[in-house]
């Protein structure tokens, strides 16, 4: 799994005219699932994205947790952060995984991270075409990788 994490003040998902889900300061989550992920990947992830320090203490120092400062979680399904881009001009999707192998995950990553923060976690949906808008804070954007947890 690939999640983009993105610290915003404000982040919201629109689909056919309508937004689905909407958060103040927290966490815009870009998530890309592969063919090789399972349900562990989602898993640590979940949990690493819940104790990320990456809010501001009084000092100004990246040291808080999304709990601290009671933020919020949207998270955004996004194949293309599978891409390979290494041979011609059209990104090749070969390794993200298909939708039924991906969703199921999705909703598993969207749970674990609510029982995680103890929060409800706004979404978008699933393969819809989907229109974001957030306001990055800092900005701070952080690539969690699970096959690279170096």
């Amino acid at each position: 799994m690939k999640a983009v994490i993105q610290r915003v003040t404000e982040a919201s998902v629109e689909i056919e005219g309508k937004i689905n889900g909407e958060i103040g300061s927290g966490y815009l989550i870009l998530l890309g699932i592969e063919e090789a992920d399972e349900k562990e990947d989602a898993d640590w992830l979940a949990n690493k994205i819940c104790t990320l320090r990456i809010f501001n203490d009084n000092q100004n120092n990246m040291n808080l947790a999304l709990a601290d400062v009671d933020g919020k979680m949207l998270v955004v399904s996004q194949f293309t952060l599978h891409a390979k881009t290494k041979k011609g001009t059209r990104p090749s999707f070969i390794r993200a995984a298909k939708p039924d192998q991906a969703i199921p995950l999705y909703n598993y990553f969207i749970e674990v991270l609510e029982t995680t923060s103890k929060t409800k976690v706004e979404t978008g949906i699933f393969g819809a075409d989907m229109k974001v808008r957030l306001l990055n804070d800092g900005p701070v954007t952080i690539i969690i990788d699970t096959k690279n947890k170096s």
